[in-house]
């Protein structure tokens, strides 16, 4: 398309999104914009036709894009959005900052934003999803973050703004996040550091971090996080309705239900995209047939299908 903007940053087109996501699956973006820097998004948006859909992503944790590929401008937020400043009891964090290292930046200045270590993915991603775990969420911590509207506006979003909810918030529509702030409590870094180090071991313990996933497929049907602590109630975890259905380590093609834990779609080698919804959908009919509980997804799905679909 000749009518395109020309942005600083890089502009490709018909590029393979499978080496930009976790699952390592999918067809191309039509195409796959990395923005320089905010102004450059800025630009870029304004200038876009408005028929030209477009959709920001990440580091792809959260993601299966389908066989098919994707009919977009896809945006990837990189080394012009990995910034993390620090001010006082405040965070500053660019919306493709890596949650783990705004976790470890933090302890290292005394903030405790312990929870985001074990979550996967940038903080883009975890401001739009309210990501939490052992009991604390993005909303604990949130004050404001900074968007890039469709027109190519800089708006500023309150928590009000985004009501957010358990893996859920309202973000308005195209919007493109490009940096978050966030309120911390004051700790000694290395009790930080150790409080992590534990969160890692026992997410070792008892996650498949060493294979190919997405971090957990569905929401728990509780509407919220593990805690962590001793007397969490699992009845209502996805991994307990998945298992209690008959679909721990259940394969489909390339993709498999974790057998360590059945809440992780994996990519067992050779996987479409096509393969893990399918598995994905099962898993959602078996447990509706043996509970009565519908899982709702917590991996994203885009894309067209594509033809064999």
């Amino acid at each position: 398309m000749t009518d395109f903007p020309k942005p600083r940053g890089k502009l490709t087109p018909n590029r393979p999104l499978s080496d930009l996501t976790w699952l390592r699956v999918g067809g191309p973006a039509q195409w796959l914009f990395q923005p320089a820097d905010t102004d450059d998004l800025a630009a870029f948006l304004r200038d876009l036709s408005l028929d030209t859909a477009i959709f920001p992503i990440g580091v792809g944790s959260n993601l299966i894009v389908r066989d098919g590929g994707l009919r977009a401008v896809v945006i990837r937020l990189g080394r012009g959005f990995n910034h993390i400043r620090i001010d006082g009891a405040r965070l500053t964090a660019g919306a493709g900052a890596l949650d783990a290292h705004v976790a470890r930046k933090a302890a290292a200045e005394g903030l405790d934003l312990t929870f985001l270590r074990t979550i996967p993915g940038a903080i883009g991603g975890a401001v739009r999803m309210n990501a939490g775990c052992y009991g604390r969420y993005v909303a604990d911590h949130f004050v404001s973050a900074r968007a890039v509207t469709r027109a190519g506006e800089l708006i500023t979003l309150s928590a009000d703004d985004l009501n957010f909810r358990y893996r859920q918030t309202d973000l308005p529509a195209q919007c493109v996040i490009s940096e978050a702030t966030f309120q911390a409590s004051r700790g000694e870094p290395a009790a930080l550091e150790a409080a992590m180090a534990d969160q890692l071991a026992r997410r070792d313990a008892t996650q498949p971090t060493r294979e190919r996933s997405a971090g957990s497929t569905f929401r728990n049907p509780a509407g919220f996080s593990s805690t962590g602590k001793a007397d969490d109630v699992h009845d209502l975890k996805a991994w307990k309705v998945i298992d209690g259905a008959g679909m721990r380590g259940a394969r489909l093609g390339g993709a498999q239900m974790s057998e360590k834990h059945p809440n992780f779609l994996l990519n067992t080698g050779g996987a479409t995209a096509a393969d893990l919804e399918s598995l994905g959908e099962e898993v959602r009919k078996k447990v509706y047939a043996s509970s009565g509980i519908t899982l709702q997804w917590e991996i994203m799905r885009i894309g067209d299908p594509g033809a064999d679909q």
